[in-house]
């Protein structure tokens, strides 16, 4: 099996632990609000960050101003939900959590995102935590029950995953995500963590 394949599997199949945060990545529409809304209710994190503020509803990046009646209409009250409306990609996204983690001393993170965007989304995290030496540990949360095949305004979900391990493939080129081999080698590490 290849390393993007066991990569895959191991992502896929992350093991949820209690954590300090839930990260709700902007994008997708609304699509990922129900996820996050669950593992909140579920008791695994006490608040969702809601991680983005790109304003561009026909490629599905939905603002906080969306994103926040939706949680409340899931059941979400507003003490639960703060704001991370800086970052305008996935690697500042992952910058400015970063910088959250350490000003709050949270030391694990579920993150969600769309079945298609975890994947890049987890290595787009990773490079910056490796390259910050930190010892936060990324619980990988995807929402899964979305469609594959449906027509988005922003397209199929299942050509959007192909754009994105092509994404990977040119960030790896600026070291901008991490490895295949470095996530699997992550996840090894996390299994040791309490």
């Amino acid at each position: 099996m290849k390393e993007r394949e066991i990569f895959i599997v191991l992502t896929d199949n992350d093991r949820l632990k209690k954590s300090d945060a839930i990260i709700l990545l902007e994008g997708d529409g609304i699509y990922r609000v129900k996820k996050a809304a669950e593992l909140l209710k579920q008791g695994y994190a006490p608040y969702i960050v809601i991680s983005g503020n790109i304003y561009n509803l026909e490629y599905g990046s939905y603002p906080p101003s969306f994103l926040v009646p939706e949680l409340e209409r899931n059941g979400i009250g507003e003490k639960s939900i703060i704001l991370e409306d800086r970052s305008q990609h996935t690697r500042e996204q992952a910058i400015e959590i970063l910088k959250l983690c350490k000003s709050q001393n949270w030391k694990r993170i579920i993150l969600v995102a769309s079945n298609f965007h975890q994947y890049r989304a987890y290595l787009t995290f990773l490079r910056v935590f490796i390259d910050d030496e930190s010892e936060i540990e990324i619980i990988n949360a995807p929402a899964r029950d979305l469609t594959w095949f449906e027509k988005l305004p922003w397209g199929k979900r299942v050509d959007l995953l192909e754009q994105e391990f092509d994404k990977i493939e040119i960030y790896r080129q600026n070291n901008h995500i991490a490895s295949f081999n470095e996530a699997i080698n992550y996840q090894e590490w996390k299994e040791t963590q309490i």
